[in-house]
């Protein structure tokens, strides 16, 4: 069908083709000044007499030779202010996700950033902190991550049922940097807030009551994480979102893992993994293998746990984020003291240390440990001896009361095995110690 040029009768709206010829007349321009690679002046001609209707491509070339928007030149509407940042914004949060490179997103954030703030435009300033905290935490920058993302949280408020990710985000922050128990109380409170306000989401509902118990189990509170789970799991039943149910199996093995039943633990992992399967989800994949390999090696199936690291490090790929690399490293150099591979653990050990630097205390306190066991089976005692030390002093500030005991202990045995009685008694007396004292709860933000 030929096309039927454009007629503007008395007191109409001004056409494409007017207004091109009125921003190109006021600039200065002739036809075939404006004209450019694709834009001929004779096809600039035809718009502006209105029997050619321009294509996608020639607008946003003619309208920006014009210095205009090519929705201004399509419609003669200005794009409000705030409008045109919001475009910006979500290009960055877009360049942010795909970029290899994020720091020019993340530098084009922190200007609109700066814009944002300078005009008022809270909502606007509060998404690009947000932005820019999702980017830090998902580079190992926990520290930076809390600060922005709660900085955004306070220049506009969001809820958890509209920003999940947000919080849970938040809470992972807080759990690698050291502080559990500030994860917790924003677990509880976003749970709270879904079971007040949106009573009928259920995976909502499933999907914080997980993070909270999974927070409470690395406090060593077992019984209370077990509670958490109790309270969602006959609704859970009626749930058919499946990453509702993994996650639901995904902490009911780490607690049962934490609880001394392995068997119970692998069951809930295998059928995590097997619903993960069923996805393309190779990223929940592969951390779903290391908690498997890690529940086979504490019932001392060393050999086992190796096929499962094996396929969580093919499915991380070669440009892991980095505390799924610290935590791999971290796993592998367990296995090989299980296995009296010290050179192996001691490297190992090494590669999750390089990888934790300091945004991951509890993993780094974790390496020491595995890095000591490594130098201990190469003979290195003096080395043993010093990087048992500093292994238990950060896990001992920063680590789970389970593990800083299993740590002493570790040394104690180390130091008994090599002569140095009196040291290994005193090493041992203080685990006996540890072990025995009650748990003493932290008064909220005390840490």
């Amino acid at each position: 069908m030929a096309f039927v040029p454009e007629q503007r009768e008395a007191g109409s709206v001004e056409t494409i083709g007017e207004r091109l010829r009125r921003l190109r007349l006021e600039r200065g321009l002739s036809q075939r000044q404006l004209a450019g690679p694709g834009v001929s002046y004779a096809y600039i001609s035809r718009i502006e007499g209105g029997a050619r209707r321009p294509s996608v491509k020639a607008l946003r070339k003619l309208a920006q030779k014009l210095g205009v928007s090519a929705d201004y030149l399509e419609t003669g509407s200005e794009i409000r202010e705030s409008d045109a940042r919001e475009l910006q914004i979500a290009d960055a949060e877009l360049e942010l996700r795909l970029a290899e490179n994020p720091k020019q997103a993340e530098g084009r954030l922190q200007r609109l950033r700066e814009e944002s703030l300078a005009a008022g435009d809270a909502p606007a300033a509060a998404r690009t902190e947000i932005a820019l905290g999702l980017a830090a935490a998902a580079t190992g920058r926990n520290g930076e991550a809390i600060e922005r993302l709660e900085a955004g949280l306070e220049l506009s408020p969001v809820s958890p049922a509209a920003r999940p990710d947000v919080f849970a985000t938040l809470g992972h922050a807080y759990s690698a940097s050291g502080e559990p128990r500030r994860a917790v109380e924003i677990f509880e409170s976003c749970l709270s807030e879904l079971q007040e306000v949106e009573p009928q989401n259920l995976p909502s509902q499933v999907r914080f009551a997980t993070y909270l118990s999974y927070a409470l189990t690395d406090l060593g509170e077992l019984e209370r994480a077990q509670s958490v789970l109790d309270g969602v799991l006959e609704e859970a039943e009626s749930v058919t979102d499946g990453y509702s149910r993994v996650r639901l199996f995904w902490s009911l093995a780490r607690l049962n893992d934490v609880r001394g039943r392995p068997a119970a633990a692998l069951t809930y992992i295998r059928r995590a993994m097997a619903l993960l399967e069923a996805t393309d989800d190779s990223l929940h994949l592969a951390r779903a293998h290391l908690l498997c390999g890690d529940i086979l090696m504490s019932q001392g199936r060393a050999e086992a746990a190796g096929s499962h690291f094996d396929r969580a490090e093919r499915l991380f790929g070669s440009s892991p984020e980095q505390e799924d690399l610290v935590n791999l490293c971290r796993d592998q150099a367990r296995r090989a003291v299980l296995l009296g591979h010290g050179e192996e653990a001691a490297e190992r050990a090494q590669a999750a240390l390089d990888a934790a630097g300091d945004e991951f205390p509890l993993e780094r306190g974790n390496a020491l440990w595995s890095l000591a066991e490594g130098l201990a089976l190469t003979g290195d005692e003096d080395g043993a001896d010093k990087t048992f030390r500093e292994a238990t002093t950060v896990l001992e500030e920063h680590g789970h009361r389970r593990d800083f005991v299993e740590a002493y202990r570790s040394w104690g045995k180390f130091l008994r095995r090599a002569g140095r009685e009196e040291a290994a008694l005193e090493v041992l007396e203080r685990a006996a110690d540890v072990a025995s004292a009650p748990v003493e709860l932290e008064a909220p933000g005390t840490r």
